[in-house]
């Protein structure tokens, strides 16, 4: 992949650079089951991206549920605490970041993750070293499919934002990245299966 149209890349972490989506959904799953409340796993990987709180108020919605979505989103954010390998690098983005670092171009992770485990999982996977910046859950006020996480990263990074470009793995991020006037690719399963321009 030729970058060098871009000044600077911003990367989703789970299920793009990092694969802790399973993780996130078991932690989920375990949360649902202790809770009784039903268990659609496909559903919980089509909010990847947002963050714990909002993907239980998500749940509540779904399932016209009596629940207080600050205890379900603090339950899943214990259970997630509790699972000790939160995921491997995904190969094919990896390349992509090195290829970044070796072309001198800044790079930052853009995630709906809490800050506290975006770096335990970042650290863990020796990351942290080629990446210039972090913007989190924690940063953020209005989340994906919002452009705030990725507009915040670039101005981070000192870069206007229609010099960027995006790696993403749902159609929430992608739709954030395009919001953002920015560039994105589409990752699935590891791979790189759609580029996404942002003026269309």
């Amino acid at each position: 992949m030729d970058l060098k149209r871009y000044k600077a890349v911003i990367f989703d972490m789970d299920g793009t650079l990092i694969d802790s989506m399973p993780a996130h959904i078991d932690a989920w799953q375990t949360t649902c089951e202790a809770h009784g409340i039903p268990v659609d796993r496909d559903w919980f990987y089509t909010m990847g991206g947002s963050p714990t709180l909002n993907t239980a108020k998500a749940l509540i919605e779904k399932y016209q549920l009596d629940k207080d979505p600050v205890y379900l989103a603090e339950s899943k954010l214990r259970n997630f605490d509790d699972i000790k390998q939160k995921g491997e690098v995904i190969t094919g983005t990896f390349e992509i970041l090195k290829q970044a670092k070796a072309l001198g171009m800044p790079s930052a992770i853009g995630t709906g993750c809490q800050r506290r485990h975006a770096l335990e999982i970042l650290t863990a996977a020796g990351l942290m070293p080629l990446l210039d910046e972090i913007v989190t859950a924690n940063e953020v006020t209005q989340h994906k499919p919002f452009p705030e996480t990725f507009l915040q990263a670039a101005e981070k990074l000192g870069v206007a934002a229609k010099d960027c470009v995006v790696f993403e793995d749902t159609e929430l991020g992608c739709q954030a990245a395009k919001a953002a006037g920015m560039d994105c690719y589409l990752v699935a399963d590891g791979e790189i299966t759609a580029f996404r321009p942002a003026n269309i």
